[in-house]
């Protein structure tokens, strides 16, 4: 009788047994998939990077090849799309990936805010800048830029998209729209404004060609067959690669999104501390840096041809793990979604006259930031 009782319970433990390392097959084939589309969502992210940059060059070759009113406007234009796929590439940062380990790029990309009076002339001083220094800094060029790029201060900044922004807007003196720099600025001849035109124009062609360096750079770090995907898919214990995805969703949404490009602006209500202050695309930064996270969390990112790269995602993982942490971060992103949305522009204004706007934001990052470390263990990121 003790042998049936006993076979009668093997009989019954095995099939749970069996199920219970079905599941768990399941979950760790999950957890690669989710890396790998995140690997491939990196990487297209990147080549609009590229590819957008490469319109934007081409539209500043041709306006300072002939300068003109609507060559200046297609190279603004050029530069606002430009700036669309490259700051949703911002939540692929802060664990000392390829864009900012110790040889990354992203200090000659993105960094701000830039004194402008390193590179040209400002209001009151039409002699600033390198531009308008040629006895000191005689030939403008890529390593000039590069040894000068927060040589002086943090934000003595002379590279990325940035500078080339001031260098087509101007300063931002406006409380309605953005900088008003008079394309004339480029014109040698008859008819140019301010000094120094030629160099100006070299300044502008030069930082757009390391942009493009730069950008090729990371892009090239991220193809499947270099040395960081290969350890990153398959080296790494799969919880330390997600753990690095989950840390640098939580150093961005909340450290750099909400502190650095919101809270430090309405605290200090200083224009030089807005993300795009030359442009004015401050709030469709913002937009893009949180799609950009809900990009890596969802496993979908609409490239710049419109076409919609799609697969298993971290979310997939959290409701096959914990559907009620699944179902909190998911509707953290829709929160942030909709206050982030509703930040009015331009920013500028917006952190004098509507800081509550900002601040409600933040709070909605923040949460989201919290949302995205419990949902992250539960998966099993190891931070």
């Amino acid at each position: 009788m003790k042998n049936k009782f006993t076979l009668l319970l093997l009989t019954c433990i095995i099939p749970l047994v069996s199920c219970d390392k079905n599941k768990e097959d399941n979950i760790e084939q999950l957890k690669k998939e989710a890396l790998t589309q995140y690997a491939k969502i990196v990487l297209a992210s990147y080549d609009d990077s590229y590819n957008t940059a490469v319109i934007l060059k081409q539209a500043i070759d041709a306006f300072l090849a002939v300068p003109s009113e609507a060559g200046f406007q297609a190279c603004k234009v050029a530069w606002l799309a430009a700036r669309v796929p490259y700051n949703q590439t911002d939540a692929f940062r802060f664990y000392g990936g390829p864009i900012d380990d110790a040889d990354g790029p992203e200090g000659f990309l993105n960094a701000w805010p830039v004194d402008e009076s390193f590179i040209d002339y400002v209001q009151g001083n039409p002699n600033a800048g390198i531009i308008n220094n040629p006895g000191a800094q005689p030939v403008i060029s890529k390593q000039l830029l590069i040894g000068l790029n927060e040589l002086f201060s943090e934000a003595s900044i002379f590279t990325g998209y940035h500078a080339i922004e001031f260098l087509l807007w101007g300063q931002d003196l406006s409380n309605s729209g953005p900088g008003t720099r008079p394309y004339t600025d480029y014109i040698t001849g008859s008819g140019g404004t301010a000094a120094n035109q030629d160099r100006r124009g070299k300044y502008l062609q030069v930082a757009t060609e390391l942009l493009l360096e730069n950008l090729n750079q990371v892009r090239q770090e991220w193809q499947p067959d270099a040395a960081y995907p290969q350890e990153f898919l398959n080296s790494n214990p799969i919880k330390e690669s997600i753990g690095l995805v989950f840390l640098g969703l939580k150093e961005f949404t909340r450290n750099e999104l909400a502190g650095e490009r919101m809270f430090v602006a309405i605290d200090t209500k200083d224009q030089e501390h807005e993300h795009s202050c030359f442009s004015d695309d401050t709030t469709n930064d913002l937009r893009n840096n949180l799609k950009g996270v809900k990009n890596v969390y969802f496993g979908n990112y609409k490239k710049v041809d419109g076409s919609t790269l799609s697969g298993r995602s971290f979310s997939d993982l959290a409701e096959t793990i914990d559907r009620s942490k699944a179902d909190a971060t998911r509707a953290a992103f829709a929160d942030a979604e909709a206050k982030v949305n509703a930040i009015p522009a331009p920013f500028d204004q917006t952190i004098v006259n509507n800081a509550a706007s900002v601040t409600i934001a933040i709070d909605a990052l923040r949460t989201l930031s919290d949302r995205l470390v419990e949902v992250g263990i539960a998966v099993g990121a190891e931070f």
